[in-house]
């Protein structure tokens, strides 16, 4: 998929809408070659999806071996809207917490008090993270509405074909 044909289908009103939601599900291959898909918060910067996790992480290795991701930002309605892109994955190790974690964490639903409190565990408790940049490499936008799924999409062409 082009650079181009990417920057069009992220910058749909529905896939900024998505962009915006608070998490995604990452796919990757494990160290042992099994697949692994967890759910992670996200903040979009408009060219790349950033992920944030303690320098010790178990995906971390896997990653470092294998960058290919996949992630999904989808709706819990019907019909759902579903945003799937794939990438590879940067690690970039900083100290202290990445100014990322605070945003993407920052639309959870805390009262002022809460937020403090919660911002004042995270700096306790991290000497620093790593950000995990995914820059995209494909995108699909599904609404169910203009577009479906690609077998969904084989099987509608095939009915209108026999009449």
């Amino acid at each position: 998929m082009q650079p181009t044909e990417i920057a069009e289908v992220l910058d749909k009103p529905l896939s900024r809408e998505l962009l915006a939601r608070d998490v995604t599900r990452l796919g990757y291959v494990a160290q042992d070659g099994t697949p692994r898909t967890i759910p992670i918060a996200f903040t979009w910067n408009g060219s790349e999806i950033v992920l944030c996790t303690t320098k010790n992480s178990p995906k971390l290795p896997s990653l470092r071996a294998n960058p290919a991701v996949a992630l999904t930002v989808d709706t819990e309605v019907h019909p759902p809207k579903i945003l799937l892109i794939r990438g590879r994955a940067q690690l970039d190790v900083v100290e202290g917490i990445p100014e990322e974690y605070l945003q993407m964490n920052g639309s959870y639903e805390m009262t002022p008090e809460q937020r403090v409190e919660w911002e004042r565990e995270v700096r306790s408790l991290y000497d620093g993270m790593v950000r995990i940049v995914v820059t995209p490499t494909w995108a699909k936008l599904i609404d169910f509405e203009t577009t479906l799924p690609s077998a969904v999409e084989e099987l509608v062409k095939r009915r209108a074909e026999r009449g």
